[in-house]
Order: structure tokens, then C-alpha cells, then sequence
């Protein structure tokens, strides 16, 4: 019995492994495919590759200052 529920964890620890590997592959490929449209727009664009922050306004401080 033991030998049968060994084999059976590891069975499931080399499955869970490959859904993770699989994970890892996907978001891997989204970012791949992200940078390169940002980069094809940023070279429509004529950019100089410095990013644009993601707000129209200006940076505020988070907290009032104390006086």
C-alpha cells in the first residue's frame, strides 16, 4: 500500500509540475508578444523609447506634508 501511494504522489507531483511549466511558458509568450507590439508602436510612433506614464496628470505626493 505504501509503495502504490508513493508512486501515486509522485505521479501527482510530476503533473502539478508540468501544469506549472506549461503557466510559466504562457505568460512568458504574453509578454513576449506584449514587448514586441509596445515596441512596433513605439517604432510607428517615432518614440525614443522612454515610457509614458500610465496617468494624463501629474505626479502628487500620496500625503499631505505636515507644516
Amino acid at each position: 500500500m505504501y509503495e502504490y501511494e508513493l508512486r501515486a504522489r509522485s505521479a501527482e507531483l510530476l503533473r502539478r509540475a508540468a501544469y506549472e511549466r506549461l503557466a510559466r511558458e504562457a505568460v512568458r509568450g504574453r509578454r513576449a508578444a506584449r514587448r514586441e507590439a509596445a515596441e512596433r508602436a513605439a517604432a510607428g510612433r517615432g518614440d525614443t523609447g522612454e515610457s509614458e506614464s500610465s496617468g494624463g496628470r501629474p505626479r502628487r505626493p500620496r500625503f499631505a506634508r505636515p507644516a
